[in-house]
């Protein structure tokens, strides 16, 4: 069983860091793409960053060059690191990961339980 769990979040002032972790376990023949995503209280899910394999990064324009996603693919690991973190960062953040759990077929996504950051003074 594939599971996805992340770890980091908490309470900040603007202004402060944070850095979230997200492991994925089970059996996992590749990975395609890992991701982060929130969700404000009342809004729609949003990308915040991605990290495709063999890939670009991506980030949302509302986190450019606050944010960085990185990975460790050896551990299965994704990680945000968020700097200069502002209220409008509150949300719930999700871990996403297109996965191959087989050694056929088409990926797979799994995500996260979610990890809660809440920026406020």
């Amino acid at each position: 069983q594939v599971q996805l769990v992340e770890s980091g979040g908490g309470s900040v002032q603007p202004g402060g860091s944070l850095r979230l972790s997200c492991v994925a376990s089970g059996i996992i023949f590749s990975i395609k793409t890992m991701d982060w995503y929130r969700q404000a209280p009342g809004k729609e899910r949003e990308l915040v960053a991605a990290s495709p394999t063999g890939g670009s990064t991506y980030y949302a324009d509302s986190v450019k060059g606050r944010f960085t996603i990185s990975r460790d693919n050896a551990k299965k690991l994704v990680y945000l690191q968020m700097n200069n973190l502002k209220p409008e960062d509150t949300a719930v953040y999700y871990c996403n990961a297109d996965l191959f759990v087989t050694t056929i077929g088409l990926s797979r996504q799994f995500w996260g339980q979610g990890t809660e950051v809440s920026v406020s003074s």
